[in-house]
């Protein structure tokens, strides 16, 4: 009976470890496109304000039907804002920029795309296809060494992601053929 009862207690311990580290595990995503999915990893410790942001445009279904509308090969490929005709999708009002989180824009890591305007992101967000070292925060003194807020990285789906950065673009880096991102599934 003592072993059963000790059988009893391990499995509920367990399963209460499982569960406490199934809540405090960072969200992940994956994003639908005609070209395959791409999952990502949010860090909502790091960029609280930006995964909040991401997640509500993507549980309301906006990124649905939208487009990678700037892919620049050895730089990054951008989405989230653009439908097929190149029309601008109505946005809620930015969000304050979190480059200075301390996470970096490496390969496949995942930012928050913005204006000049250092808080001018909405809904638009790009993937580090290189380092990006150029786009971290350095200081607070002007836009440039400000910085772009990474949020994430991508976690399965780099082979998808490559893929796109190497589509045939027009002069102004928007793919001849539309990458359509179909939908963006929150986990």
């Amino acid at each position: 009976m003592r072993q059963l009862i000790s059988f009893i207690a391990v499995l509920i311990l367990s399963s209460s470890v499982a569960l406490a580290q199934q809540d405090s595990a960072n969200p992940e995503v994956t994003i639908h496109t005609n070209h395959g999915d791409i999952r990502l990893e949010l860090y909502p410790e790091e960029a609280p304000v930006s995964v909040e942001n991401f997640l509500q445009y993507a549980n309301d279904g906006f990124y649905d039907g939208t487009i990678f509308h700037r892919v620049i090969s050895h730089f990054m490929i951008q989405g989230g804002g653009m439908t097929p005709d190149m029309q601008r999708k109505a946005t809620r009002d930015p969000i304050v920029n979190e480059a200075d989180n301390g996470l970096l824009n490496k390969r496949g890591t995942v930012s928050m795309a913005r204006t000049n305007d250092i808080n001018s992101a909405t809904s638009q967000f790009f993937v580090n296809v290189e380092v990006n070292g150029a786009l971290d925060h350095v200081n607070k003194d002007n836009s440039r060494s400000w910085g772009y807020a990474v949020f994430g990285r991508v976690i399965d789906g780099m082979d998808v992601v490559d893929n796109i950065r190497f589509v045939e673009t027009n002069p102004r880096d928007v793919p001849k053929e539309a990458v359509i991102i179909e939908s963006v599934e929150v986990h």
